[in-house]
């Protein structure tokens, strides 16, 4: 009895792990508990998936696959899941660091985000009058009037559009990156929704009592 108390498996896996290894192993997405040491250690050092591109990329896995894997590892083993069913591997290649570039990228974000704040409070305290606020602020910087179409308007324009396509991450089939765009993942969240609101009023056919 006392044996097969050991072989019992709890283990606990994170919702997304990001790793920067091609060889994941079960320690690196999740914990393993076991009162049999030698088959924790087994269990903790075992790979569950080999990646063979050399790019970012996020990979859905299963539970049940990993479970299966320490099974062939211990036919024995009594795995009690505590954590995710489905779970993210999110695998980064390794890269060199360059300080440079990572202040040079500080530097423009704190940049972007400066003139975006003064952009947002001028328009707001303009009525969000977007013509007058670009006149005026041509007339103080250039010191003559503006003719209506100047560097500002055109750089709005552009900004504008390449803003709209980079946060939604999606024009035709062209995408940045394999995240999902923020369109899908509003599907995604109106789909369970729905499917809750379909089991909650199944359970609500007997009630008197119902919101609808």
């Amino acid at each position: 009895m006392e044996k097969e108390k050991n072989k019992q498996v709890y283990l606990k896996i994170d919702q997304i792990t990001e790793v920067q290894k091609q060889d994941i192993l079960l320690k690196d997405v999740g914990k393993v508990v076991c009162q049999d040491e030698a088959l924790q250690n087994k269990c903790s050092s075992l790979k569950i998936k080999k990646i063979h591109e050399k790019k970012q990329h996020r990979y859905v896995e299963d539970v049940l696959d990993v479970i299966t894997k320490i099974h062939q590892l211990d036919p024995a083993a009594q795995i009690d899941n505590l954590g995710e069913t489905d779970f993210i591997i999110d695998y980064h290649p390794p890269k060199p660091i360059h300080n440079i570039w990572q202040w040079t990228k500080t530097i423009l974000i704190c940049i972007v985000c400066f003139c975006g704040a003064a952009f947002a409070i001028m328009t707001f305290n303009n009525d969000a009058n977007v013509p007058t606020l670009f006149q005026e602020i041509y007339r103080l910087v250039m010191g003559q009037e503006s003719d209506g179409f100047t560097v500002l308007e055109a750089g709005y324009s552009i900004g504008l559009s390449a803003g709209i396509l980079i946060f939604f991450n999606h024009f035709m089939k062209w995408k940045l990156n394999t995240d999902p765009t923020p369109i899908e993942v509003q599907m995604r969240t109106y789909e369970d929704d729905i499917c809750k609101t379909l089991i909650q009023n199944q359970g609500r056919k007997e009630k008197e009592v119902d919101v609808t």
